[in-house]
């Protein structure tokens, strides 16, 4: 596996921080804990979906794009990054955002991400929930070719075999830091939702032959479903860096447990861990992924899943911006300030 084969565009700060986080596992009473700063990749705030733009951005160029189109959720961290880096290399940007909270709180709306959006000079169109974002995506770019302009279609979370090798990488680079640091991991956990960064870790941490047991937090579909993506985008991404044999199916696993009403939607569960790590670690979560990604690992902490002796990375896949989408539901307004 050579992925210096593939093009790449540098976009972020890597290799992101790989740091303990002591007073949460003290509080927590073990297990060893730690967090993989994909917060701090750099691009618009950081999250995770940068380490996917360096691929995809890089066949975007290939392909002598003028404008990049992509869609996601009203709040979407992957539409911000990808504003972004179009701005970074000239090109254009047309995002869809897709309702599916029916939230009409103008903080959540326009603020936040959205506000960015705009910020990076994207052309931002609104659909409404359930709407066939990956149509209404072909459509755009049927009409801005015949506006003189060549459009690249980047699908949502940028969650397909080129985004994918984003993560390939990211599971090398996290063996390699553990290694310095003397350090074996024994579980990487992380939210889960367009499968794009679950699929990237299966596919590399198989690739190296790695024996950390890797678990997805569901933050959108049900297991079934949210295991077959992950599992499918494995296999297609093992296949397209021309990897023998394929991936495993039992190398997937997502607890979906914890999405509660439906995603975007809040729970107690990251609600209580947004603050925590807030007030513990100084760690900014976002409330619709790190944040349901963290409050399930701190229930299974609490159920007994983690021995004490175990050392579990959490990656922080970024989006604290959305924060400010959210005041209202996590009773930070200024108004509610006494």
């Amino acid at each position: 596996m050579d992925l210096s084969l593939f093009p790449r565009i540098r976009l972020g700060h890597f290799p992101t921080p790989l740091e303990p986080m002591g007073n949460l596992s003290a509080l927590l009473g073990g297990p060893r804990l730690w967090v993989k700063r994909d917060d701090c990749t750099g691009l618009s705030t950081g999250g995770n979906k940068t380490r996917k733009l360096e691929y995809l951005m890089a066949e975007a160029v290939a392909a002598r794009a003028t404008v990049v189109i992509t869609q996601g959720a009203t709040q979407s961290n992957h539409a911000r990054q990808t504003a972004a880096a179009a701005a970074r290399l000239g090109m254009k940007c047309h995002i869809l955002l897709e309702d599916r909270t029916g939230s009409t709180d103008p903080d959540y709306t326009d603020n936040g991400n959205v506000l960015l959006d705009r910020l990076h000079g994207a052309t931002v169109e609104r659909r409404p929930g359930g709407a066939d974002m990956q149509r209404e995506m072909e459509q755009v770019a049927e009409k801005l070719r015949a506006d003189g302009l060549r459009p690249y279609v980047i699908p949502g979370g940028g969650s397909n075999p080129v985004g994918a090798l984003g993560y390939v990488n990211a599971a090398i680079e996290l063996v390699a830091q553990a290694a310095a640091q003397g350090m074996k991991i024994d579980y990487l956990v992380h939210a889960t939702g367009s499968s794009g960064t679950q699929a990237g870790l299966v596919a590399g941490l198989h690739a190296i032959n790695s024996d950390i047991k890797l678990l997805g937090i569901g933050v959108r579909a049900p297991q079934e479903k949210q295991e077959t993506m992950v599992h499918d985008l494995a296999c297609r991404t093992a296949e397209h860096m021309g990897m023998r044999g394929g991936v495993p199916r039992e190398l997937v696993v997502a607890n979906c447990d914890y999405v509660g009403p439906g995603y975007g939607l809040p729970t107690p569960g990251m609600q209580e861990a947004v603050e925590l790590l807030a007030r513990t670690e100084g760690l900014l979560l976002d409330p619709v992924y790190s944040g349901k990604g963290m409050a399930g690992l701190i229930d299974l902490i609490r159920k007994g899943h983690f021995q004490p002796k175990h050392n579990v990375v959490f990656l922080h896949t970024g989006g604290s911006v959305a924060l400010f989408g959210y005041g209202e539901a996590l009773g930070l307004k200024a108004a509610q300030v006494g």
